[in-house]
């Protein structure tokens, strides 16, 4: 019997490359057993269809590997700040909870409408129309 659980336990160290996997809720990609959510599939806390960050455009990754990093962001004091989430699209929570970040649009002379809101429990939204709509990223 516990040569069967130190084997269970050695195959699954060795399935997630020897981290534990990663936290879905939190958007770390997969974890041994956790499908991603498909195509359509929606988010039963805030009801937003689901949005892998492999299929994010590149400036929209690089803004989630800044903030995993802590920064440096290119919009000191815009970025990380508070998001009132005032249009109610996201689920409701304290004022304070939400923080946005500006993803670079080519072109655009200013921050453009893209943006990544996060979430104190660790969650991340995608908009690319300032706020209009949001799509729960899965990392």
């Amino acid at each position: 019997m516990l040569g069967g659980i130190l084997v269970a336990a050695l195959l699954a160290w060795l399935v997630t490359g020897g981290d534990g996997g990663s936290d879905p809720e939190r958007g770390g990609g997969e974890v041994a057993g956790v499908v991603p959510p498909g195509a359509g599939e929606t988010d039963a806390e805030s009801g937003l269809p689901w949005i892998g960050a492999s299929e994010l455009p590149a400036e929209a990754q690089e803004t989630l590997e800044l903030i995993d990093a802590g920064g440096p962001f290119p919009y000191p004091g815009k970025d990380g700040s508070t998001f009132g989430n005032f249009e109610g699209i996201l689920p409701e929570h304290p004022d304070g909870y939400y923080a946005e970040y500006t993803v670079p649009t080519p072109g655009e002379d200013d921050r453009g409408a893209r943006r990544i809101v996060t979430g104190e429990g660790e969650e991340s939204y995608w908009t690319e129309d300032h706020y209009e709509s949001f799509e729960r990223i899965w990392r």
